[in-house]
């Protein structure tokens, strides 16, 4: 039997190695590769978060406008002012009817039951309070703004009277932390979003 000879076998070896260039290019092609897959994968995290933020946006808008338009469209009776979860003060006669609250009554005749509508400018909520309620029930988080409803005209001219045959104003904004994965000072990022509409009793007088 004859063996290969001792130089021919450096010369298969050699011929068949990596050499450390190869090597270090090969390892350089798929660091680039893995470093482009994470980044993809982060990429559609965030976006996934971003949606998720503006979804729940809409959600809370939703949310927000679908009982209190139902409450204004069954009113006896509806007051614009400013108020809390223990009071309520309808804006005076000949001022601008505008403030961070509207009181619904059902019934005309009967002022004792009613359904308010606030805003808790320390938490930034919008709230609902029914007076046959214990404690109010939560409608709308991160509102920005301070006057959130106003009586209005057909053109959309802020009244100074409280008639009952005049078209509420509602005006929310509100803000989210657009991404949470990321921050960017002490503010972080926020997207702002802003809701306006106007609603009116079924039953003018």
């Amino acid at each position: 039997m004859k063996f290969p000879s001792p130089s021919s076998t450096r010369r298969l070896r050699s011929a068949s190695a990596f050499t450390l260039t190869e090597l270090m290019v090969a390892m350089g092609i798929f660091g680039f590769a893995v470093g482009g897959m994470l980044a993809v994968h982060i990429f559609g995290l965030k976006l996934n978060r971003m949606v998720d933020v503006k979804l729940q946006a809409t959600e809370d808008s939703r949310r927000a406008l679908g009982r209190l338009v139902t409450d204004i469209h069954v009113a006896g009776v509806v007051r614009v002012g400013n108020g809390d979860a223990s009071s309520f003060t309808e804006a005076a006669f000949n001022t601008p009817q505008s403030g961070n609250a509207i009181q619904i009554y059902p019934v005309k005749t009967n002022t004792t039951k009613f359904v308010r509508y606030y805003l808790d400018t320390g938490n930034k909520q919008l709230m609902r309070l029914d007076s046959a309620a214990s404690s109010p029930t939560f409608v709308s988080g991160w509102v920005t703004n301070s006057v959130v409803f106003t009586s209005e005209d057909f053109a959309g001219n802020v009244l100074s009277n409280n008639f009952n045959n005049r078209v509420i104003g509602i005006d929310l904004e509100f803000y989210k932390l657009d991404n949470p994965m990321i921050h960017f000072g002490n503010g972080s990022y926020y997207d702002f979003y802003r809701l306006q509409t106007r609603v009116t009793r079924r039953a003018l007088e």
